[in-house]
């Protein structure tokens, strides 16, 4: 199946992009690496919009060292986190994450401005920038505004994004000294999307645990963040099945992805104290 036809439209800056998406009266689909919205089309999941092509626009790539902040433009491909030093010193989860995501084609194509703003709950990025405490940083023609990864992720492929705003960057706290950040995963064949997957970040007062595949967005566990920062691993994972509702489907049935959720948890507890086994 071929995309339908629509409107296209290169934008040659950020503002012009918004412009652009304005002019659409809410019609405008942002195109970035293409790696989901395109598959969408073809699949005629979304047809007869305006695209709006941002993939040109230098300003939004790139990982920069901002103080006390790591700061990702939108459009900084998943190949280019991988490789990215300061990423895999700032903020490894992310380095970690990238090994996961499908295949090496996607990889080099996909952004993660446009993974974040997909908001597909089986994959790994929504639920980094969860369990990272990330912010991003949303423009539009009334401004900027910043919203917390909390407040981002509203469903199954919808975020607080307004139809005429684009996300530019990310900004997460750098890694300090004595955290550790690890990421976690089942799936049936390497590159496939998880059955369930979990992000584990501790800090020296606090833990964040994230998780993905089990619930129309990602979902952060309180309950199983209290029982870690309570001393009991054991009791986390017991609070962490019981505060996840998953879907069951043809892949995995919802009992079984709570299954694998806990035992994710203890392999990224256990991966903290240097078992790797």
């Amino acid at each position: 199946m071929k995309a339908s036809a629509g409107g296209y439209a290169r934008a040659e800056s950020t503002r012009h992009a918004i412009e652009l998406l304005v002019s659409a009266d809410g019609q405008g689909r942002v195109l970035a690496g293409g790696q989901s919205l395109v598959a969408a089309l073809n699949m005629r999941l979304s047809s007869d919009d305006l695209l709006v092509d941002i993939s040109r626009l230098s300003e939004l790539s790139g990982v920069r060292d901002a103080g006390g902040t790591l700061r990702i433009g939108a459009l900084t491909r998943h190949a280019e986190i991988g490789r990215s030093q300061l990423v895999r010193t700032h903020a490894p989860l992310l380095s970690e994450a990238v090994r996961y995501i499908a295949h090496a084609a996607i990889r080099n194509r996909g952004t993660i401005g446009g993974a974040l703003a997909h908001a597909d709950p089986a994959a790994e990025f929504p639920a980094c920038a969860l369990a990272l405490g990330a912010t991003l940083h949303v423009e539009g023609p009334n401004g900027a505004r910043a919203i917390a990864a909390e407040d981002f992720f509203e469903s199954v492929f919808t975020t607080a994004l307004d139809e005429d705003e684009i996300l530019v960057e990310l900004s997460l706290p750098k890694c300090g000294p004595g955290d550790a950040q690890v990421i976690e995963e089942v799936a049936r064949r390497s590159g496939d999307y998880a059955l369930a997957g979990l992000c584990l970040v501790k800090r020296p007062t606090a833990y964040r645990v994230a998780l993905f595949s089990v619930a129309e967005t990602p979902v952060l566990a309180q309950r199983c963040m209290a029982a870690l920062e309570a001393g009991d691993p054991d009791g986390a994972v017991e609070a962490l099945r019981a505060e996840i509702s998953p879907p069951s489907d043809t892949q995995a049935t919802a009992e079984y992805r709570r299954h694998l959720a806990g035992i994710l948890l203890r392999r990224a507890l256990a991966r903290l104290q240097g078992d790797r086994s």
